[in-house]
């Protein structure tokens, strides 16, 4: 092969190499979260990364994203927290409201923002100010989008629950169900209250 074939080959195989993207831009490390499995998949971060431009007049911490991956059972650490300028995610148990599985599969089989269901909702969240309720230490959730903008008439927030543990896991192959609110393990409420931060954004789906 001739030097300027050589050369017209080498340019065209560079052409055809594929653009990174837009959620591949992070190169997940090893956390500190509860599973070896702490990315979220390709897809659902792409999504939360387009909720996080969408709103981004109403999330003042764009460091970090929260995304809650439904498709997944609620053995599986499916809560994740992605550091967007350190390219690090870990992942937590999160527990999934009643009406979503009302038969108590562990699975999410539906979404809803009706008073009353005590179903999960979809979309994109702002986190909220802290307040001490019936669980302790928690804190509220502001829907963003007509999917969940109920969010906070039905009290929808992040606390800690007897029922998000390992032992449940064991046992039963799931944990508890929530009454449509993001609850997590006592044991990583504090991790999750100090990373969550008020005005950070938490979007929750499934694939």
């Amino acid at each position: 092969m001739g030097r300027r074939q050589f050369f017209r080959t080498a340019a065209a195989g560079i052409s055809m190499i594929a653009t990174p993207s837009v959620a591949s831009d992070i190169i997940f490390r090893s956390g500190t979260g509860n599973s070896s499995s702490d990315s979220p998949s390709p897809l659902l971060l792409s999504r939360a990364k387009a909720a996080l431009e969408t709103h981004k007049s109403r999330i003042r911490n764009r460091d970090l994203l929260a995304i809650a991956d439904f498709s997944k059972p609620s053995r599986d650490p499916r809560f994740y927290l992605v550091d967007l300028r350190g390219g690090q995610s870990n992942s937590f148990l999160v527990a999934h409201g009643k009406g979503s599985d009302p038969a108590h599969s562990g699975w999410v089989h539906n979404f809803s923002n009706t008073h009353g269901s005590e179903a999960t909702s979809a979309g994109a969240y702002a986190v909220g100010e802290t307040y001490f309720g019936q669980y302790g230490e928690s804190r509220r959730l502001i829907g963003l989008e007509p999917q969940n903008d109920q969010a906070e008439a039905r009290a929808i927030v992040i606390h800690p629950a007897w029922y998000v543990n390992q032992t449940l896991i064991q046992e039963q192959g799931k944990i508890g169900r929530s009454q449509g609110c993001f609850a997590f393990a006592q044991s990583d409420i504090a991790q999750i209250l100090q990373r969550v931060a008020p005005g950070t954004l938490l979007y929750a789906d499934k694939l």
